[in-house]
């Protein structure tokens, strides 16, 4: 089969002929060492972008955040996040089984953000029947929908107030950076530690960098060689990224405007409920999802695959004639019937 237009995430995302040149050409050394130019440039660099005074480069963002939590925090330490964030639901309980520490999930509003007052509410007392509570973790984005600076604030101002640090998943913060038209830094400010994902909106093959307080990053760094994640000449992956800095970043942009125009295809078509968030587009289908994705598949278009919803992903490896492609496939094989609400 030829895949003619791949939703299923920005993930799959393959290095183009620059990002590779960029990767033959980097200058290495042993990073255990500190030692590898590249790896140090992309650190200092993003750590710059972001308003920090250090950065730890990381094989994913599953370690990044599981290193930020234990530089943050300790064993027996309770962690306030949301339900749906990655934190709690996709880094197969990592928290918890490696960091030790208590996970206290909250349901978030309907734009995503954690309210205010059940963060307050989630605040163990200072009692020794209870866990200590010592860190807030928030996203943005999630699951594509950009939080605004005024709801992140409302959040973290009750986890403030009680000596919380504050660590936010940043996984695709130039994403809502776009969105929300404001500096990736402004968004940064708001917490001590932020992981950043290289291999989602960037487009990068491998990686993720987490910033932070140069004490604490101190602290990540050792965590990461706890969980095994100490590279060596790591150069020709910190290379892709930088090259994805100069040359994916300026036209994250793109990403959301081809999501909107899927969306709106996709809408004209009666296929069922649409909603379009940053370069993410979210389809609960008529037919049976499964049904659908193995028309779509037949036709070379991959799509996600949570049920009952699809998630759609726009990157830099769909172009306006994949995209076409798509919404052509789509076209063929809609049911006609009417639309679903969605949730």
């Amino acid at each position: 089969m030829t895949v003619l237009c791949d939703l299923r995430s920005d993930t799959v995302t393959r290095p183009c002929a620059g990002m590779r040149a960029a990767m033959a050409a980097a200058e290495v050394g042993d990073d255990v060492y500190g030692e590898d130019p590249t790896v140090a440039h992309l650190e200092a660099r993003l750590s710059e972008m972001l308003g920090k005074e250090a950065g730890l480069f990381l094989p994913s963002g599953s370690m990044s955040n599981l290193c930020a939590l234990m530089a943050l925090g300790g064993r027996g330490d309770a962690v306030i996040t949301g339900k749906p964030y990655h934190v709690n639901a996709w880094e197969a309980g990592s928290a918890s089984v490696l960091g030790g520490m208590m996970i206290v999930p909250l349901a978030p509003g309907p734009d995503a953000a954690l309210e205010p007052e059940d963060v307050a509410a989630a605040i163990f007392e200072d009692d020794p029947h209870f866990a200590r509570t010592r860190i807030l973790s928030i996203e943005n984005t999630v699951s594509g929908q950009a939080v605004s600076l005024a709801r992140m604030d409302a959040a973290i101002a009750p986890a403030r107030a009680a000596g919380l640090s504050v660590h936010l998943d940043g996984a695709r913060l130039f994403n809502a950076s776009v969105a929300l038209g404001v500096e990736a830094r402004e968004l940064a400010a708001r917490a001590d530690t932020v992981s950043v994902c290289l291999s989602k909106g960037l487009g990068a093959p491998v990686g993720t960098v987490l910033v932070g307080p140069r004490e604490v990053i101190h602290h990540a760094r050792r965590a990461r060689k706890l969980l095994g994640g100490a590279m060596r000449q790591a150069g020709v992956l910190a290379a892709a990224a930088l090259w994805a800095l100069d040359h994916v970043l300026p036209r994250l942009s793109d990403d959301h405007a081809r999501a909107t125009a899927l969306a709106e295809g996709l809408s004209g078509l009666d296929i069922g409920a649409v909603r379009a968030r940053t370069n993410m587009v979210h389809l609960r289908p008529h037919a049976q999802l499964g049904d659908l994705r193995g028309a779509l598949a037949a036709k070379g278009i991959l799509v996600g695959t949570p049920d009952p919803e699809s998630r759609m992903v726009l990157h830099r490896d769909v172009d306006d004639q994949s995209l076409a492609a798509a919404l052509t496939v789509f076209r063929n094989v809609s049911t006609g019937k009417p639309p679903v609400a969605m949730p």
